[in-house]
């Protein structure tokens, strides 16, 4: 039986343009977008909110959060997937890669010791329908960690798990990499996290860069050439320097996660690479951890995409700031980054706008001057939210 209904008086965003319109929806998929009123029975009065594509997220540690709400503290992995996925539709994600950490830099840590419930977690909600959004897999891999080889293959080549595995991240955080070019920082970082006596942290230092000369360079590449055979996404993450970038480069990369300078975010979009950076440090002015701050790439034109990282309400919000903050970017190029551009980052070709035969992943938000107000999301033409 076709399901069909229409959302009409609302500033439709599609594709490079913005409009008072309608959009028609018929069994899944848009049917048809106009200017002016629907003519056709249950319409769906939008009150002039805006309606824009379903959000597209790349990168959120949002479930991890709710499976270790506390430190030393383990939640029900099932309801924790549960309680994400509600959070992110909420927040108008209708497509989201739940990145989750493969490998770490201590042993023994909650990351590793929940690594694959999180991930059964993810497969067995899709699987079973039990989740509103539609979720992948996004697999950080700690390039410095002896057993990532044995982790990350076991996970691409389970046949439940290896099909939601879209986007691959590659990680180094040991001393004098990426986000830790800066010794001191490192310092100030582990010792503030892990509560180290200055005995313990230059311990943990030595380790660190002994695995680092042991397995990073042949992991990374390892990890970079499985994904040009699977056809993964290849994410780099922190790249601070120029040489950073080229090595990403040589090794297929499609997408620089939170570059840390601008040098190295201009030189991943001169390399090809889509620009990816936090919304909450949009949001909040500036980077948390003191990198460059997302507002300064988008003034330059070196930003593409916005991930939610750990708010996921943070994703409409920068969105909305894009457009009506100081840099004054058109409401399509704003949505854009939430929208199209992750879309395509990420391979995915029948989703991030609002067009003919396009599924019907939508949000209805309403503009209260000081934030976005989200009213209604569906995917694939069903409501979630």
């Amino acid at each position: 039986m076709t399901r069909e209904f229409a959302l009409s008086n609302a500033r439709i965003v599609a594709g490079d343009e913005d409009f008072l319109g309608s959009l028609l929806v018929r069994d899944g998929r848009i049917a048809a977008i106009d200017r002016g009123p629907a003519q056709v029975a249950g319409t769906i009065d939008c009150e002039g909110d805006v309606v824009v594509p379903g959000l597209v997220e790349l990168h959120t540690d949002n479930l991890e959060r709710h499976v270790v709400p506390r430190p030393k503290v383990r939640w029900h992995v099932g309801s924790a997937a549960l309680a994400h996925d509600a959070q992110m539709v909420a927040a108008g994600v209708t497509t989201v890669f739940d990145a989750i950490a493969c490998g770490d830099v201590m042993e023994g840590s909650d990351r590793l010791a929940n690594l694959r419930a999180m991930v059964e977690a993810v497969t067995n909600g899709q699987a079973k329908g039990y989740l509103r959004a539609d979720h992948r897999l996004h697999l950080r891999c700690e390039v410095s960690s002896a057993n990532i080889l044995d982790l990350f293959g076991g996970l691409i080549d389970n046949p439940l798990v290896g099909p939601l595995v879209g986007i691959v991240s590659v990680m180094d955080h040991t001393p004098g990499q990426r986000q830790f070019v800066h010794p001191e920082k490192y310092r100030d970082y582990f010792k503030g996290k892990y509560g180290f006596s200055e005995a313990e942290m230059a311990a943990f230092t030595r380790r660190q860069e002994e695995n680092a000369a042991r397995y990073s360079d042949t992991h990374r590449r390892a990890i970079a050439a499985i994904c040009r055979e699977r056809g993964f996404r290849l994410a780099s993450h922190d790249d601070a320097t120029e040489a950073h970038v080229a090595e990403a480069a040589d090794l297929g990369t499609h997408l620089a996660e939170f570059p840390t300078t601008r040098e190295a975010a201009r030189a991943s979009r001169r390399a090809g690479m889509a620009v990816l950076m936090g919304a909450p440090n949009l949001v909040r002015g500036g980077s948390h951890s003191g990198n460059i701050a997302a507002a300064e790439l988008a003034a330059e034109g070196d930003l593409d995409v916005l991930s939610s990282d750990y708010v996921p309400v943070s994703l409409m919000a920068a969105a909305f700031l894009l457009h009506k903050g100081p840099l004054g970017f058109p409401l399509p190029a704003a949505i854009a980054t939430v929208t199209r551009n992750p879309a395509a980052a990420a391979g995915l070709d029948d989703r991030g706008v609002l067009a003919v035969g396009k599924r019907a992943d939508m949000v209805r938000v309403h503009d209260a001057d000081d934030m976005p107000v989200i009213r209604a999301v569906w995917r694939a033409g069903e409501p979630v939210f």
